[in-house]
């Protein structure tokens, strides 16, 4: 039902709306079926991906096939565009040599077992969407309306948002990347970041994605089987680390135990 009415609502312009926006999936099919589930009742008129379907987690391929199938309109993530164009990086800001280092394994893991039919979707993902909804212009990006990967933190300088509110055209910009859910409103414009399907990086291991519905945001967490999701990656040449980030919602690895370490 929400498939066939995207084409009418692209058509309508302006109009009442319930909008459900997710995005950075990470190869996390465990995740993405329970997110799904609870989209579908919530009975949104039209549902979106912001993209970064693959890198980190053990099913690329099943979660872009299951993308595909669905026909969710979705937005390039610098994960898509690294695996979908064979690149040497992904665009990913690490911040630590440690953490760069595993970032080129799931790169390299997930390039090489993505498929060619595969990485052919990823490269037709689109920037960016816009359309109208209760009587608002929406934005959805991946990153930010600059830059695909850009990070928009919440506690990112104002000015920085005021920039971004004056340029971009859009009362809504919604985008992920971070996966750090959060809203802000600066200058008239709601900023809506929708956390994170697969790989939460909040403390918080459920999988987050965002409602949004007459200019309101809210969020929803929604548990999955976390356990056959790690199982996944451990039983992979990924680094096992990626499994511990899921298990924590991304807490810090400084803090935990070398007897959790594997």
């Amino acid at each position: 039902m929400v498939r066939a009415r995207l084409s009418a609502i692209a058509s309508a312009g302006s109009m009442e709306m319930r909008i459900a926006i997710f995005s950075d999936v990470h190869g996390n099919l465990q995740a993405l079926d329970a997110v799904l589930a609870d989209i579908a009742a919530q009975t949104p008129d039209a549902v979106y991906c912001l993209g970064d379907l693959v890198g980190y987690g053990g099913n690329p391929n099943e979660v872009t096939e299951r993308i595909r199938r669905d026909g969710f309109p979705t937005v390039m993530g610098n994960y898509d565009d690294g695996v979908g164009y064979d690149r040497d990086e992904c665009g990913c800001a690490y911040t630590e040599e440690r953490d760069r280092l595993l970032g080129d394994r799931s790169l390299a893991w997930t390039k090489a077992r993505t498929t060619a039919e595969n990485k052919a979707f990823l490269k037709t993902l689109v920037k960016e969407i816009r359309f109208d909804a209760d009587g608002k212009r929406i934005l959805l990006v991946h990153g930010s309306p600059r830059k695909m990967n850009e990070y928009l933190f919440e506690d990112r300088a104002i000015s920085s948002f005021q920039r971004l509110a004056a340029s971009s055209s859009a009362d809504v910009i919604a985008f992920g990347h971070t996966h750090k859910p959060y809203t802000r409103e600066v200058d008239g414009v709601l900023f809506l970041n929708d956390g994170s399907v697969g790989k939460p990086k909040d403390g918080d291991w459920r999988a987050c994605y965002a409602i949004l519905e007459n200019g309101v945001a809210t969020f929803r967490r929604v548990n999955y089987d976390v356990r056959a999701a790690a199982a996944a990656i451990r039983a992979t040449d990924l680094p096992h680390e990626f499994a511990e980030d899921i298990e924590t919602g991304g807490g810090p690895r400084s803090a935990r135990s070398s007897a959790d370490r594997r």
